[in-house]
């Protein structure tokens, strides 16, 4: 990994290519995202960058991340991020890194959070198809069906049940940035990414690029 930055998901669209094929395309407001600390291997035991990514105020902080910003020269921020990039030395603290560290046609890997369902039944979670809609199956047709035999008899584990769905943290990797738009500080990535509207995201270069 050798760059990185935050965004925010802002929603999909879709842009024209000159032979007019449709591109269907995810837009992050990216950065611009201070370095508000550089961790090296003899003082902290492994490097790393940390940026922070949206300005608030003194109130919306705790006072030990309030020293860091204060320490850096930056204002305060609402998320902050590590990473470990290969090289540090393009980095100094203060400064900001934009979407111009990206171009057109980058490959990245992108983190966020899905959107979050609650607590889901079977054909929800994991798309299972109903039961048989007839007499004698019983009142209930959304429910899990046989789980096996009865010996062993137990449940193995792993089982597709019901439970908490969504919420979790998910990385799609590999995809391309089809436009870098530095006036809108903006990013089109080509397809979908994980997440709501409005949710917090990490870009960084594809760890499977070629």
């Amino acid at each position: 990994m050798n760059k990185a930055i935050i965004g925010r998901k802002v929603g999909m669209t879709q842009v024209f290519t000159p032979e007019g094929k449709v591109i269907p395309v995810t837009v992050v407001e990216a950065g611009p995202c201070p370095v508000v600390q550089i961790k090296t291997v003899e003082k902290d035991g492994y490097a790393a960058l940390k940026l922070g990514f949206d300005e608030t105020s003194e109130k919306r902080v705790n006072k030990p991340e309030l020293g860091q910003f204060k320490k850096a020269g930056v204002k305060p921020q609402k998320v902050l991020k590590e990473f470990r990039l290969a090289d540090l030395s393009a980095y100094e603290v203060g400064k900001m890194v934009t979407v111009e560290t990206f171009k057109d046609g980058d490959k990245v890997d992108v983190v966020g959070m899905t959107k979050g369902h609650g607590y889901s039944g079977v054909i929800k979670r994991w798309n299972q198809h109903r039961l048989k809609e007839t007499h004698g199956v019983g009142p209930v047709h959304r429910e899990v069906g046989s789980f096996g035999s009865i010996n062993p008899a137990r449940v193995f584990k792993q089982m597709h049940m019901p439970g908490q769905y969504g919420n979790e943290r998910v990385t799609i990797q590999n995809l391309e940035i089809v436009k870098v738009d530095v006036a809108r500080n903006a990013l089109l990535i080509k397809g979908a990414i994980p997440g709501a509207k409005g949710s917090v995201v990490t870009i960084s270069d594809s760890v499977k690029a070629k």
